[in-house]
């Protein structure tokens, strides 16, 4: 009885799917959007990202049905690439931690969107004043105050899942909820008050650093990272489908919280810029809560800024879970440090816990003197970096399994449409790769977060065989 309350139904899988994408993302991303490109390009920018993303649903989705046996998530995946053991345990190795890096350093993208729409209600958050200077380093009661909070709101959500996994899961289904209601509000009021002047024309002039204009193509590239953000957690579903009801209720899930993010995304993301002029929306550190503020005043700004609070607390208990779960699955499975298996006898997943949000508060340390805006953009192009090489094992992998044909012995039609599908997924993804070379500071540092892995590589296990084999 106690092992069927830890499982998840296809609602709680569908909140944590739509919880953990519509996230720090839609409160943030129409002004980081809209920095980098027009109307037009943030247009293409979604239709590009959501066609590429569906693909990578469909395939996360296919390969829960294909390879039940297979649980935790992509690390798997990379592990099941080879048969070689060793090579098997480097690749879901360096998999696990490139999404486990992505996962506590995505928490903290949540946690400074909590803060910065936390201060439309407290606007001491937002303060300038200078409490205390060190050289050219200048700290902010505002910041300060965020920090403080930030780090408050991480470890009550810590000791939430800390409590079992299926209690986190039903306080994100009540934040999620609250979420999809707030958007609900916003839509109705932002659309009877939409000025076409601030949206029209769609095609307006964006320009690069050195003050040359940047073509729409342009524009798209730059915004292909943002916009994936938006939908980082896609394979939430999947990550957890150790902990399902039904294997069914995974690729459902994932297909069903795709749609709802798309819609919300890209209805609010054109909402938003046709209710603020665009340099307003550029320089917002709350943009859904500041385009509130211009359609009904400062009641409305609060009351979005309410609703945005919860549905971030949502998003932040989502991504804790993930970031704790990813390689807690992975330990279970042979190939992370063994460390990380260690559960409480609520099932949860303590040392990988505790030291992930461990580090989260170690990235915190970032926003202590900066804009939050900035810190937002370059926390969100790290994360998506590291969290690239996880999202492509699912295409590569139904990609080996369309070429050798296993699973697709009965099924030639679904063989073909297969690998139709997971190669589109693998281009996109390619595409992402090449796309984050453009910011080559950030690109240079999620680079070498995933290449920190070699260093903790030798705490593992070698596969029993292996160790025969070198005592030889």
């Amino acid at each position: 009885m106690e092992q069927e309350q830890q499982k998840m139904g296809f609602w709680l899988l569908t909140a944590l799917v739509v919880g953990n994408m519509g996230g720090s993302g839609i409160f943030m991303l129409p002004r980081t959007l809209a920095a980098v490109a027009s109307p037009l390009g943030v247009l293409l920018a979604w239709s590009f990202t959501a066609l590429g993303v569906l693909m990578l649903a469909l395939v996360y989705g296919n390969l829960s049905l294909r390879k039940p046996d297979i649980t935790g998530g992509p690390q798997i995946y990379a592990k099941e690439l080879f048969q070689n053991k060793r090579r098997s345990l480097l690749g879901g190795f360096l998999v696990t931690w490139g999404y486990w890096v992505a996962d506590f350093i995505g928490v903290v993208a949540m946690l400074i969107t909590f803060t910065s729409y936390l201060s439309a209600i407290f606007p001491i958050l937002s303060s300038k004043e200078i409490i205390w200077s060190l050289g050219s380093f200048d700290l902010y009661l505002g910041n300060f105050l965020s920090f403080l909070i930030a780090s408050l709101l991480l470890w009550l959500i810590t000791f939430t899942i800390w409590r079992g996994m299926e209690t986190a899961g039903k306080v994100n289904f009540i934040a999620t909820l609250t979420k999809v209601l707030g958007f609900l509000f916003f839509i109705v009021v932002a659309i009877y008050s939409f000025d076409a002047s601030y949206f029209f024309p769609l095609d307006q002039p964006r320009y690069n650093d050195a003050g040359e204009v940047v073509s729409v193509f342009g524009q798209v590239n730059h915004a292909a990272i943002s916009t994936l953000w938006a939908f980082a957690g896609i394979e939430s579903a999947v990550v957890f489908s150790d902990r399902a009801k039904r294997k069914s209720d995974i690729r459902k899930a994932t297909i069903t919280g795709l749609f709802i993010t798309t819609i919300l995304y890209v209805g609010i993301t054109l909402l938003v810029m046709g209710t603020m002029p665009q340099s307003q929306l550029i320089v917002s550190e709350k943009p859904l809560a500041d385009a509130m503020y211009n359609v009904v005043g400062s009641a409305g700004s609060s009351i979005i800024a309410i609703l945005g609070c919860i549905a971030i607390v949502g998003t932040t208990i989502g991504w804790v879970m993930i970031s704790a779960e990813v390689p807690y699955q992975a330990a279970k499975n042979g190939m992370f440090i063994e460390k990380f298996a260690k559960e409480n006898r609520r099932k949860a997943p303590v040392f990988s816990l505790f030291l992930s949000c461990s580090l989260s508060q170690l990235f915190l340390f970032s926003a202590i003197s900066q804009s939050m805006a900035q810190v937002f953009d370059f926390i969100v192009f790290v994360s998506i970096l590291t969290y690239l090489l996880p999202l492509g094992m699912g295409p590569i992998y139904q990609l080996k399994l369309v070429i050798s044909g296993e699973t697709y012995e009965k099924d030639k039609r679904a063989r073909t449409i297969d690998g139709i599908i997971s190669f589109i997924a693998a281009i996109y993804f390619t595409w992402l790769v090449l796309t984050g070379t453009s910011d080559m500071k950030g690109f240079i540092l999620g680079i070498c977060l995933i290449l920190s892995a070699f260093i903790f590589y030798p705490l593992l296990k070698l596969p029993p065989k292996e160790n025969q084999q070198r005592s030889k």
